[in-house]
């Protein structure tokens, strides 16, 4: 087997879902399985969150290709379309473009569907100004969609916390007091509530949470690892060391010599790089696991391998495993804040050449 390679947990997805369950054990769960399940393959991650009551992806195509894997749970394109060929693709498919635009009502007055749309959403900027209708415009645009042909049944209402990993703003108070009232005004159900939100704000639970990060086992949160909030990782970064040899005191190592052996140092080589989606910015900083020891990433990530301090290693050999994140000791948090971003950015950054293996575990 080529390395690197990312193994995922079946088991660990399936934990992480029965956690947002005892975070939030009155409303329905739709899972967020966009840009490929956050880069664990989002055809394996479906099966294994079948338990999940929806799931949600980002475009037209990543609900197109769930359909293909055969996924018969109800399915929302959280950034909807606009078009009227997209319109009458996601009807073909059973998918559930999010409303998020005025011009999107006026489209569906307008246009044929071969089959009304159904689990339908409408998004509410409560706060975020990212996407969305103002409260003050949702009635008339519920009451237009619910007069719409091309649309069936009850609607919800979507919308999305700007600030739910800063427990405590009160901006986030405000955006949950938007959706109560719109639910007090409609009676319809309401989906506010991401990862951050699921775990720290129970009173945004309501009809639905929209989990996502938390699944993978990773935390929302800047200043909590995902095992504080009872959440298992699901992805182990994993590579082998491809050379092992001496530097000299003065020798340099890597692009711009950017490390300087200050004494006789053995050095290891390990097949992973940019070009697989690791993080430059990890260069000099980031530790990796050897043989259950913690070891350093010395000199610049280059594309496909990085540079390894084992001066303190004695028994150490070409072949042996590097874990690059994954594990309680080195969770993938911590190398986002040595890159200084965010989990998300460095688990769905991993290359399609960086084989992804997976636990059969049942």
């Amino acid at each position: 087997m080529d390395f690197p390679v990312a193994y995922i947990d079946v088991a660990a997805l399936r934990h992480n879902l029965s956690q947002v369950r005892a975070y939030a054990p009155d409303s329905k769960v739709m899972s967020v399985i966009k840009a490929d399940a956050y880069g664990h393959g989002v055809r394996e991650v479906a099966a294994a969150l079948q338990g999940s009551d929806a799931f949600a992806v980002a475009r037209l195509s990543e609900g197109i290709q769930l359909r293909q894997y055969g996924v018969t749970h109800p399915i929302v394109l959280l950034e909807g379309v606009n078009t009227a060929e997209d319109f009458i693709a996601a009807a073909e498919h059973d998918l559930s473009p999010l409303i998020h635009l005025q011009s999107q009502v006026d489209l569906l007055q307008t246009i044929t569907l071969p089959k009304p749309l159904q689990f339908n959403w409408l998004m509410i900027d409560s706060g975020m100004h990212r996407l969305g209708i103002r409260p003050e415009r949702a009635l008339v645009a519920l009451e237009a969609l619910a007069a719409c042909d091309n649309v069936q049944g009850e609607i919800g209402l979507m919308s999305h916390f700007a600030n739910s990993d800063l427990v405590g703003d009160k901006r986030n108070q405000a955006q949950l007091t938007h959706m109560l009232s719109l639910k007090q005004q409609t009676g319809l159900p309401v989906c506010l509530s991401n990862s951050a939100a699921v775990v720290s704000l129970p009173e945004s639970h309501l009809e639905w949470v929209r989990p996502g990060l938390m699944l993978y086992g990773i935390s929302p949160f800047e200043n909590r690892f995902a095992v504080a909030l009872g959440l298992k990782p699901v992805m182990q970064l994993k590579t082998k060391l491809i050379a092992i040899y001496d530097l000299q005191v003065g020798e340099q190592v890597g692009y711009g010599g950017d490390w300087t052996a200050s004494e006789p140092t053995k050095i290891g080589a390990a097949s992973i790089g940019y070009g697989d989606g690791y993080s430059r910015h990890l260069s000099n900083k980031a530790p990796v696991l050897i043989n259950g020891r913690l070891a350093n990433v010395i000199g610049r990530v280059s594309m496909d391998t990085i540079c390894i301090d084992l001066n303190d290693f004695d028994n150490v050999a070409v072949g042996d495993e590097v874990l690059l994140w994954g594990s309680e000791s080195l969770p993938v948090e911590q190398l986002a804040q040595l890159a200084q971003t965010i989990p998300y950015e460095l688990v769905t950054v991993i290359c399609k050449r960086v084989q992804r293996e997976y636990s059969r575990d049942t």
